[in-house]
């Protein structure tokens, strides 16, 4: 009899304990358990995959031209003089100018980001920041934007091309950062010119 007391109060244990990790599990989870772990709430991680390519080119081509002449003439008759008066004025004004602008930046990193709130349409507003500093050089991504669940990848990835109002900033300071800016010499020249 004490046998199967132990075994019931055993089977009675496991039984609860068992019916305990069900419950947390059921509310840490409200996803199906055959669906992707995705971010859908406040807090959850995302994998931004950075990948920026920009390129722009702008063309301008002007030319100008302008001339204006007048002449004029007077002949006396031969009894007065045989004398021809002449005059003649010109002006010419002529102006061309052209200019050539091309810009092209390529951007391709990953960056975690944290969902910071829910819209009342599903989408998912998302920040995210990451700090480096190798040898003095600080570099600092900070990625903010609004993401549709249907554009989250199932690996919970999404490209930075499916961002709505995507702000990308890469900012870096040290040594090197100073180095490539202008001195406050050359900067106060280009203010004035």
């Amino acid at each position: 009899m004490k046998k199967f007391i132990y075994i019931l109060v055993i089977l009675t244990v496991s039984t609860v304990s068992n019916l305990k990790l069900y419950s947390q599990f059921i509310q840490n989870s409200s996803k199906s358990l055959f669906s992707d772990v995705k971010a859908f709430k406040d807090g959850d991680a995302i994998m931004v995959l950075i990948m920026e390519s920009v390129q722009a080119d702008n063309g301008a081509s002007t030319q100008d031209s302008r001339s204006t002449s007048l002449n004029a003439g007077l002949s006396l008759p031969a009894a007065l003089s045989n004398t021809n008066i002449g005059t003649s004025l010109g002006t010419d004004n002529s102006f061309k100018s052209s200019g050539n602008t091309s810009r092209n930046e390529r951007i391709r990193t990953r960056l975690s980001a944290r969902v910071v709130g829910v819209e009342p349409n599903g989408n998912l507003q998302i920040e995210g920041k990451r700090t480096t500093k190798i040898n003095g050089e600080v570099q600092t991504i900070i990625i903010k934007g609004v993401v549709r669940p249907v554009d989250v990848l199932p690996d919970n990835s999404i490209f930075s091309y499916s961002i709505l109002d995507l702000t990308l900033l890469i900012e870096g300071e040290g040594s090197i950062t100073e180095t490539q800016n202008p001195g406050l010499i050359t900067k106060f020249l280009r203010f004035l010119f």
